[in-house]
C-alpha cells in the first residue's frame, strides 16, 4: 500500500485532563489524521471544549467533532465554536454534521425528533448556513423556519484560520447523500441504517449492496454538481481485531451485527484478521467503493496504529 493512500483518524472522549492530553499527544505522535470527540449534549463531553484542549498539546493533528447534530445545533453557535476552535488551534479545526437520530436529545431541550423530512430540511439549512458564516465575515444569515431560525446572523469573530474549514457530513439518508456528493469534502459512512425503538441502538446495513448504493447516490450528486470527482468515503470502524483465524473471529461475531461471516469480512466498518489481510481488504474498499479514509475508537488504537504504520512503509 503506498504511503498516504490511507488516513485514519481516532475519535475519543475525555475521562481526566492527564490522560485525554496524553492521548492527543499520542495520537499525533503516531500519524494519525485527526482526533475527533463526539457531540451528543447531555451524555458526553463537549467536543469544542475537550478538542480546544487537545490542540494546546499537539501541533500537526486535526480535531473536529464526530459529528455534530444538525437537529439540536443552533448555525450560529455551532460555527463560533468551529472558528474558535480554528483560532487556538493555528487552523486545524473541522466542521462535521449529521442529521441527529437520538429522541432524547431533542426532548430534553424542550422538542420532540421531527420526521424524517424534518431532519432532512433542517440539516441541509443549519449546515449550509454554518458554512456560510465560515466562509465569510459578510455572510449574513437569515433563515425563517419552520425547522430552524436565524435573523441576520454574522460570524464577525472570531475568523477562522483556515477557509473553507473542511466539511464532513455524516450519515445515510438518500437524500442527504446526494446533497454531500454535491457539497462536502469527505462523505462519512458508518453502516448504521435505522434508529431502533430504543432511540440509540440502529440497524447494520454492512451488505455490499447498501454501500454500493450510497456510493452510487454520492457520485450521483457530485455528478450533478459538476465536480470533477466525488467526495472521499471514510468509515467508521466498529471493531478491530488482529488474529491469524479470521474466519472463526467472523464466526463469532457475526450474530452481533445479524450478519454472515462473509459480510463481516468484507465490511470497511470491521478490521478482522492479521494486518496483512487487513490491509489488503482497505485496498479493496478503496478500488470499490472510494473509502481512502477511516475512524476508529480509542480501545483499538494500539492496533490501528501499528496497521496505520505498516500502510505508511514502502511495499507495507
Amino acid at each position: 500500500m503506498a504511503s498516504n493512500s490511507v488516513q485514519v483518524s481516532v475519535q475519543a472522549q475525555p475521562q481526566d485532563a492527564a490522560s485525554w492530553t496524553a492521548l492527543a499527544r499520542s495520537c499525533e505522535a503516531a500519524g494519525f489524521d485527526a482526533l475527533l470527540a463526539a457531540d451528543h449534549p447531555g451524555t458526553a463531553a463537549s467536543p469544542f471544549v475537550a478538542l480546544a484542549a487537545a490542540a494546546s498539546v499537539t501541533k500537526r493533528i486535526e480535531l473536529g467533532s464526530y459529528v455534530s447534530s444538525a437537529g439540536v445545533r443552533e448555525p450560529l453557535l455551532l460555527a463560533g465554536d468551529v472558528a474558535t476552535l480554528d483560532v487556538v488551534s493555528g487552523g486545524r479545526a473541522r466542521l462535521a454534521l449529521g442529521a441527529g437520530h437520538t429522541p432524547v436529545e431533542w426532548e430534553m431541550l424542550g422538542s420532540s425528533r421531527p420526521d424524517v423530512a424534518g431532519r432532512v430540511r433542517r440539516f441541509v439549512a443549519v449546515a449550509e448556513a454554518c458554512r456560510a458564516l465560515l466562509a465569510s465575515e459578510e455572510a449574513r444569515v437569515r433563515l425563517d423556519g419552520p425547522d430552524v431560525y436565524a435573523y441576520g446572523a454574522r460570524l464577525e469573530a472570531p475568523r477562522p484560520v483556515r477557509t473553507p474549514v473542511p466539511f464532513t457530513f455524516g450519515g445515510g439518508n438518500s437524500a442527504l447523500l446526494r446533497w454531500a456528493g454535491e457539497h462536502a469534502d469527505v462523505v462519512a459512512l458508518s453502516g448504521l441504517g435505522r434508529t431502533l425503538a430504543d432511540g440509540h441502538g440502529h440497524e447494520v446495513r454492512w451488505q455490499a449492496a447498501d454501500i454500493d448504493r450510497q456510493v452510487e447516490l454520492v457520485e450521483q450528486g457530485a455528478s450533478a454538481a459538476g465536480r470533477t470527482e466525488a467526495p472521499p468515503r471514510e468509515a467508521l470502524v466498529q471493531l478491530v481485531e488482529i488474529t491469524d483465524d479470521a474466519q472463526a473471529a467472523a464466526h463469532r461475531l457475526a450474530p452481533r451485527f445479524g450478519c454472515t461471516e462473509q459480510t463481516v469480512l468484507a465490511s470497511p466498518y470491521a478490521w478482522i484478521g492479521t494486518e496483512e489481510e487487513i490491509l489488503a481488504s482497505m485496498a479493496r474498499h478503496a478500488e470499490r467503493w472510494g473509502i481512502t479514509r477511516y475512524v476508529v475508537r480509542e480501545p483499538a488504537l494500539s492496533a490501528a496504529a501499528a496497521l496505520l504504520a505498516r500502510s505508511c512503509r514502502p511495499g507495507g
